[in-house]
């Protein structure tokens, strides 16, 4: 086939070998991410000149780029959100691009939780603080009891919600487009976003990063919540405006946070949420399992054979 195809996403021999071999075993090259996170747009010009498909992170794909490379025809997101790629653009320079909705939905969701207990328990600190050989404490707030409220309830939202069923918690949620049968079922309430916010003590964020929803939380909603309430982010940072999560943060206007997206990625080190004792960060890794690597990675690789052999992938995007 003498096709190359570019994997911007992480770790891919080590996690990926069987969708690896797929597209090399059809006669594609893979050219895989070497700097370990997402690349910049100078990082992306130096590598985009011949090659024919994607196998994207969460790099930038737009006109920009898609300039640079004329023989690009498919770009295959390893994930769902596709806020990083120009649809339109891409539509305009004729590439396919598909995701892969739900496959990385239980790890996010499972890591959701675990921030959640990192969050109101303050494990990260208490954990560094006993290797030092201290003895600190930190008084936290049991979940048995709480209300968790949810922004956004689909396919991730509803996971964490039956995760936490087992933690005697009420459950709450806002969505646009509601499942009020899933909602039933999973014993969750369905209610409006100030509500979700004025109630909860835990809001976890699992809305869809679009020009509505930017900087959804403001200074406004994190006024709206509770002193005592935990916010939890494992959506989109461009959700939140981050210095307005500061001020929430280092005034006490909320207890504490847990985030593991941010406005601006790879997140610099002097970003001010990390000065702050009262939150938990990851790197954008809720989706890195070997499970979601495995199960994502042969989707992204058949998605792209399928645009070369002339085929619409599944879950495309831009048709």
């Amino acid at each position: 086939m003498n096709k190359k195809v570019l994997v911007t996403a992480t770790n891919y021999s080590r996690l990926c070998a069987e969708a690896k071999a797929l597209l090399e075993s059809s006669g594609c090259e893979v050219i895989e991410n070497r700097v370990g996170r997402p690349h910049t747009f100078e990082e992306l010009k130096e590598l985009v000149t011949d090659i024919d498909a994607v196998v994207a992170g969460v790099d930038t794909w737009n006109e920009e780029v898609f300039k640079l490379a004329p023989k690009l025809k498919a770009i295959a997101r390893f994930g769902v959100g596709v806020d990083n790629i120009d649809l339109e653009q891409a539509k305009a320079y004729g590439i396919k691009v598909s995701n892969v909705p739900g496959g990385n939905a239980n790890a996010v969701a499972e890591l959701a939780v675990g921030l959640i207990l990192c969050a109101v328990r303050n494990i990260p600190s208490l954990h560094e603080s006993a290797r030092r050989g201290y003895w600190d404490r930190f008084v936290g707030m049991e979940l048995s009891g709480k209300t968790v409220g949810f922004l956004g309830f689909g396919n991730i939202a509803q996971m964490v919600a039956k995760k936490l069923s087992g933690f005697d918690m009420e459950m709450i949620a806002y969505d646009k487009y509601p499942n009020p049968d899933k909602a039933k079922q999973l014993g969750v309430h369905l209610v409006s976003c100030e509500e979700v916010l004025q109630g909860s003590d835990i809001v976890s964020m699992h809305l869809p990063s679009m020009k509505e929803t930017y900087h959804m939380m403001s200074d406004r909603e994190f006024g709206m919540m509770k002193k005592t309430a935990y916010f939890i982010n494992t959506a989109r940072g461009a959700l939140v405006d981050e210095q307005a999560l500061s001020r929430a943060l280092s005034s006490g206007s909320i207890a504490g946070a847990a985030v593991d997206v941010y406005e601006q990625e790879p997140v610099s080190k002097d970003n001010p949420l990390f000065g702050l004792s009262n939150i938990v960060t990851t790197p954008h890794t809720a989706a890195e399992t070997y499970e979601t690597y495995h199960k994502v990675g042969l989707a992204t690789a058949q998605a792209i054979l399928d645009v070369f052999d002339g085929k619409d992938p599944a879950h495309l995007l831009n048709g």
